[in-house]
């Protein structure tokens, strides 16, 4: 069977076991764990593209989370929207932020680049955490609506919201393996290949990096739009550094770059985080020498085990042919010596 006939077997399989996941998990518990895991994926595909197709390490990630929850939060609460033109509203102000904020930031390279993102991240968890007239600072929101209904078909049940963020997840894998499969995803790599010699052939490197600066805060704002409506209350900690070190986390144990990584990075970090609750004190000790030792061992994150499986197949089909090669001469050569 051909490689894409797999792949798209694979894929299928993986979306109806999504569509059953609920039915199968029946704990409420681990269920929100699943969907929180779900959200966090899809803010972490958008680093992915920012850092892992681009090359450039932005820390401000959890700030544009906090921009997208925020808005949606306070236009449903203080404006009475409903849940999606608010969604849409969190996604348009994000995407505005992010190119205004991609103009200046853009402008410096390397460690320089990151610094200034963590800056602005730090900025914006500033501004929630201190607006208290709009925000209600430490205290946070309260009360945030759900997704509601669509017709007769309620999305307020833990259930409903499930299949609302799995929704999303699956559309923004689709962006994310289609903006890595065409012109401007192969321009994206260029640019964290080699910058300069991707603006020596003609690429519009900067126009390029604000592209991907600007889909990163997007998948960021629509997933903090999904964790207002999902967890029903807001507080300054989600636009946190730490928050967008978890990130920076999920993506290194999944695999930089790849299409499976973030999805794959926060859902094993965030049941290992649960496992290990009993030495919540000493998480960032486990987690610390494990991340070494993936690092060592799997530099490409746990995505990259298939193909390095395929690769060691490979090379053992090889060397075995080589010998039976090798072989084959040296009795031949043997049978003429005879004669």
């Amino acid at each position: 069977m051909k490689p894409q006939v797999w792949r798209r077997a694979g894929v299928s399989l993986l979306l109806v076991l999504g569509l059953a996941l609920p039915l199968v998990v029946s704990n409420g518990y681990y269920q929100q764990v699943i969907v929180l895991a779900y959200i966090w994926a899809i803010a972490t595909y958008g680093m992915n593209i920012i850092l892992g197709y681009t090359g450039l390490l932005s820390l401000g990630q959890a700030g544009f989370f906090g921009v997208g929850a925020y808005t949606a939060a306070l236009l449903m609460l203080k404006l009475n929207w409903n849940f999606w033109p608010a969604l849409l509203a969190a996604l348009v102000v994000s995407l505005v932020l992010g190119y205004l904020v991609a103009i200046v930031s853009l402008r410096t390279r390397g460690h320089y680049f990151a610094i200034f993102t963590m800056a602005v991240g730090v900025i914006l968890n500033l501004v929630i955490d201190r607006w208290n007239g709009l925000t209600n600072g430490e205290v946070g929101l309260v009360g945030v609506p759900g997704p509601g209904s669509i017709g007769p078909v309620s999305l307020d049940s833990d259930l409903g919201k499930y299949y609302v963020v799995y929704v999303f997840l699956v559309v923004a894998v689709w962006i994310a393996w289609s903006l890595r499969h065409s012109l401007p995803g192969r321009a994206l790599l260029a640019i964290r290949n080699s910058e300069d010699l991707a603006e020596a052939i003609g690429t519009p490197v900067m126009r390029f990096k604000r592209l991907a600066f600007v889909l990163s805060t997007a998948f960021a704002g629509v997933a903090g739009a999904l964790f207002a409506g999902y967890m029903g209350y807001l507080g300054p900690d989600v636009t946190s550094i730490n928050m967008t070190f978890n990130m920076l986390l999920y993506l290194l144990i999944g695999g930089i770059g790849s299409i499976a990584g973030p999805l794959l990075g926060a859902l094993i970090v965030s049941f290992l985080t649960q496992f290990l609750q009993i030495f919540q004190d000493y998480q960032m000790l486990i987690f610390g020498p494990v991340l070494v030792l993936l690092i060592i061992f799997f530099p490409g994150g746990l995505a990259s085990v298939p193909r390095l499986i395929r690769r060691r197949r490979a090379r053992d089909h090889a060397a075995a042919v080589a010998m039976a090669e090798a072989a084959a001469i040296e009795g031949s050569g043997s049978a003429k010596e005879g004669a």
